[in-house]
């Protein structure tokens, strides 16, 4: 096993930690109110591993830059070696959803390589653990509902100002293509 990595760190929306290995960023965490609370998804995999705010500082740097609104593509490598391989098709085919965009579990699926496994598209999304760095928060209901995301108020609250967050963004990057585009 590679040496592992952790860090627990403010953003403007909370506190988030991280954890990764030698190979690769392994875990994330959504914002939260306390710093202890966030640790609690690092699973157990935080036992082996070393504290080290200096690995995460530029990553950190991006997620704060993201929260207030800045278009950032988180392009860290990953660790995703022992997740299942729809999982791993699932959260990449996630990541390609641009952003201030979203898509539903079914359009997931079948990017996925399994178009009928709208359910396993939502476990797997259920079991993301690099969220925002794999956007699962831009994966909605066929109809056009939130839902995922725990479904629980506070959460659903937290992927709608996500998205709010990233229209925001999308709207700046088209602004600033525009002008680039008036100056030639």
């Amino acid at each position: 096993m590679a040496s592992l990595y952790y860090a627990v760190f403010e953003t403007r929306l909370g506190w988030m930690s991280a954890l990764a290995s030698s190979r690769g960023l392994r875990r994330t965490t959504l914002p939260m109110a306390t710093p202890g609370r966030c640790v609690l998804p690092l699973n157990k995999e935080i036992a082996g591993a070393t504290f080290s705010s200096g690995t995460f500082l530029r990553l950190r740097e991006k997620l704060n830059r993201f929260f207030c609104g800045e278009p950032v593509i988180f392009d860290e490598p990953l660790d995703l070696e022992d997740a299942p391989p729809f999982f791993k098709a699932a959260w990449k085919a996630c990541q390609s959803i641009p952003l201030g965009e979203t898509r539903s579990y079914r359009w997931l699926a079948s990017q996925a390589g399994r178009a009928t496994a709208s359910r396993a598209a939502g476990q797997a999304m259920a079991r993301n653990r690099l969220p925002i760095i794999v956007p699962c928060h831009r994966v909605i209901g066929t109809d056009g509902s939130l839902c995922g995301f725990g479904s629980r108020a506070r959460e659903l609250e937290l992927k709608q100002e996500l998205l709010n967050i990233e229209a925001e963004a999308a709207k700046n990057l088209r602004e600033k293509v525009a002008l680039a585009l008036l100056k030639t």
